[in-house]
Formats: C-alpha cells, structure tokens, sequence
C-alpha cells in the first residue's frame, strides 16, 4: 500500500478558484491529521501558509 510519512504538496491551490482550493486545502489538513502525516506546503499564498502549524519563509535564499 501507499501509506506516506510526508505529503508534499507544491503549491497545491495554484491554479485552481479560491472555494475549490479551499476544499483541497481542507482534505489535505483532515487527511494528515486524521492519519497522523505531516504536510509539507510549498506557498506563495501567505493565506494559506497561515493555516499551518509552523511557517518557514525562504527571503533572498536564506531560511528563516
């Protein structure tokens, strides 16, 4: 079975309409959650990237 410790997701809303990637939002959240994974988010959607436990920002090739 396909049952990943880590699901990465670059920018997974990016081209789609604010309520469809709100659900999409929605069912990564509730699938990490309800089956204990991480969800590793790659944004350049501040709204979206406040809806994480923990926000990294990389500003002029630097970490933060």
């Amino acid at each position: 079975t396909n049952d990943p410790e880590i699901i990465f997701a670059d920018e997974p809303t990016g081209n789609l309409d604010s309520k469809t990637g709100d659900t999409i939002v929605d069912l990564l959240l509730a699938l990490a959650r309800t089956r204990g994974k991480t969800l590793l988010v790659v944004t350049h959607d501040n709204r979206l990237a406040e809806r994480g436990d923990r926000q990294l920002r990389i500003v002029d090739g630097l970490l933060q």
